[in-house]
């Protein structure tokens, strides 16, 4: 039954024409799939739809070829070619019981039009504002560019419903379309009826939401999303601006969605910001205009949500992320089961597959962007195929998914840990600043195993291949992890006699995570990961009063953050406090007191004095209890064993999302692993030859 203190979530809200069922409303989100993999991309959909979502949106729907977002794969609307696959999508978000959404984005100065070759189309003549820094610069667009902007948006309303949706949105936000380009003086700097003064900037919006309201007729919802401060630049959009533009414009639309000025503020990783950061920004706005507004913050607390209700801060609750951990976050809610919510760890792994091009995946979720191609569901589990009984070894994310998701299917499990806690090198990592929410990914599946009868687990349980045959399990999965490496082997030094070690204390992050500390009180640390670990790392070593110096090969630090958003908070954290960055050099040697260094453009050599060094390089698989079981193979039958698979980081040392994947696949793929197929085992959609 549901908690009394959340029923004003489950209040019906109107939205012009429509009647949303709830508060819950998943606002657009890109997710690597876009045109590419529509049936991916709508079952993906439809889940959340399932999961109570009362609102189910696209990401950005590129309206027309001159404003395309190549390399980045979003959803596409540029004509009638386009509309199966959107169709597709919004019938299986009724198929769901949700109202569908389309966010139609002309992303002008953001697009390069590397596909189309056009010249983008901007407010003024100015370089393009893509994540890429492409050499393009968008032209300045005339009246008759214009005009045919608010055709091109017409159409697209058009097409919009009739492939099915209810609510269409205009874009003016995060700086990604070119209606925020016009509103934001940072960027407008025309002199005609549409640049000057606010009410100039404003009026391309205006237009749009007039023309987007006529087309609709009444026949669904309008929606705009607007960026509500853009405050980290000097002439951009500011608290005074969007007030008068809310003042001016608040009754137009049905719907209101307020966003920050980038993407990067939108959704910043938990590493630096709490749940409802943005209620600074937000809080107020509602009370400008007769309409309901959304919002989003990472809402995992249900009694957070309620406070922004009964705060009047927002109508919904809007979710990207969240809904992305748990697309049965309403359900659960709604059913009583708040303690079963997979919640948002803010690791930004999702928002990495639209910034590599590939599809969403999810660390607390591994079945998101799964549904259709390998038909995972992430609430339903098949039925076991036998009466077996299932050995896991290891209790960290792969282990513990393992256990979960094979105790669901309705195998017995027995989950044994060597160590006095479960979570592996979760619960140690956050432990790391900042990443204190990660020990969500624990906590949600020991909530889990905790309830499922079938399912064991023993701490201080160090297991051997002569002790795991005797127990006479059907299957043993090694999940046994890995270990961070000593000799600095990693992607610039790929063989361990190519760095010279000295008498100088070498640590790994295996060692300051279990509490061993550098001698001396100067530290260089090598970072060759580039991922989070080796900023992490420098931050708490600074905070405990060493002198930190961090050397990597990469132009930046944590370079592949920048997939998850967060490289520029990491390297403006680490330059605040204090420690000594030295990007494009690699360590070579690591002496008696000091390392020596090198350019890794010239090759040019030079040396740190310090007193000691971390190696934050490359991880070796933790897989000796596998190699052991595989060399009494003879006798697996003797003993009734039918299989052994090592799974996570003991096969192949990865992200923490990687190994909570390869813990489901294990479990979905008890009775026929996938390893040695000689067929693709799972759906995809191949592009058909146009005539």
């Amino acid at each position: 039954m549901r908690d009394p203190r959340y029923d004003v979530l489950f209040e019906p809200v109107r939205i012009g024409p429509l009647v949303a069922k709830n508060r819950f409303f998943q606002v657009p989100h890109c997710n690597g799939m876009g045109y590419r993999d529509p049936a991916a991309h709508a079952e993906m959909r439809a889940v959340k739809a399932e999961g109570g979502w009362a609102v189910v949106c696209t990401e950005q729907a590129e309206i027309h070829y001159t404003s395309e977002v190549t390399p980045f794969i979003e959803a596409r609307i540029w004509d009638d070619c386009d509309m199966p696959a959107l169709a597709l999508m919004a019938e299986r978000v009724h198929d769901g019981g949700a109202l569908a959404g389309i966010e139609l984005a002309y992303n002008g100065m953001n697009g390069p039009n590397l596909h189309s070759r056009v010249v983008p189309l901007g407010p003024v003549n100015l370089p393009v504002a893509s994540f890429t820094a492409d050499p393009v610069q968008a032209r300045a667009m005339t009246r008759r560019d214009i005009a045919n902007l608010r055709r091109w948006h017409r159409q697209a309303v058009d097409r919009a419903l009739r492939a099915g949706f209810d609510l269409v949105y205009v874009y003016a936000g995060h700086a990604l379309g070119g209606v925020h380009h016009f509103l934001s003086r940072r960027y407008n700097l025309r002199t005609d009826e549409y640049g000057g003064s606010l009410h100039n900037r404003m009026r391309l919006l205006r237009e749009l939401l007039e023309d987007t309201v006529e087309e609709a007729a009444g026949r669904a919802a309008v929606g705009c999303r607007l960026t509500v401060e853009e405050s980290g630049h000097a002439h951009g959009i500011d608290r005074a601006e969007i007030e008068a533009v809310i003042g001016e414009l608040g009754e137009l639309p049905d719907v209101w969605d307020f966003v920050p000025g980038t993407w990067e503020d939108d959704s910043v990783t938990s590493r630096f910001s709490a749940e409802a950061h943005q209620e600074e920004w937000v809080r107020g706005l509602k009370a400008l205009t007769s309409k309901p507004v959304v919002g989003v913050g990472r809402f995992t607390s249900p009694d957070t949500m309620v406070r922004m209700v009964r705060q009047g801060v927002l109508d919904f609750i809007g979710a990207a992320r969240p809904s992305i951990a748990d697309p049965f976050l309403p359900q659960k809610i709604e059913q009583g089961r708040a303690e079963d919510i997979r919640e948002c760890i803010g690791c930004n792994i999702c928002v990495s597959g639209d910034f590599t091009m590939s599809p969403i995946r999810c660390t607390q979720n591994p079945s998101m962007g799964e549904e259709w191609r390998r038909g995972w569901h992430p609430e339903r589990y098949r039925p076991r195929h036998a009466d077996e009984r299932v050995l896991v070894v290891g209790a960290g994310p792969a282990g513990l998914e393992a256990a979960m998701s094979l105790g669901k299917r309705g195998y017995e499990v027995v989950l044994v840990e060597k160590s006095r806690v479960l979570g592996g090198r979760v619960a140690a990592e956050a432990r790391l600043p900042g990443l204190a929410e990660w020990i969500r990914v624990v906590d949600y599946r020991a909530g889990q195993i905790s309830q499922l009868h079938n399912v064991e687990h023993y701490l201080e349980s160090e297991m051997t291949a002569p002790e795991a045959l005797a127990y006479r399990f059907d299957h043993i999965a090694v999940a046994t992890g890995s270990v961070w490496r000593r000799d600095g082997v990693a992607r610039w030094h790929t063989r361990p006699d190519t760095m010279a070690l000295g008498a100088m204390p070498v640590l790994t992050p295996d060692d300051i995570m279990a509490g061993r500390r550098p001698e001396g009180g100067r530290v260089v640390i090598f970072d060759d990961d580039h991922y989070y670990m080796g900023g992490a790392l420098a931050e708490m070593l600074r905070a405990e009063g060493y002198e930190v110096v961090l050397v990597t090969p990469e132009t930046l630090v944590s370079a592949w953050t920048v997939n998850t958003m967060e490289q520029h908070r990491i390297h403006g954290r680490l330059i605040e406090i204090g420690v000594e960055l030295h990007t494009s050099r690699a360590v070579v040697a690591v002496g008696d007191s000091d390392v020596s260094t090198q350019c890794t453009y010239t090759g040019q050599s030079g040396r740190i004095d310090c007193d000691s060094a971390v190696l934050v390089t490359s991880r070796l698989p933790d897989d000796g209890l596998h190699q052991d079981l595989l060399d009494r193979a003879a006798v697996w039958a003797d003993h009734g064993l039918r299989s052994v698979r090592t799974i996570g980081d003991a096969l192949a040392p990865a992200t923490i999302a990687a190994a909570v994947w390869e813990g489901r696949r294990y479990a979905e793929e008890l009775e026929a692993p996938t390893d040695d197929s000689d067929a693709t085992p799972y759906r995809r959609e191949v592009t058909a030859l146009a005539r």
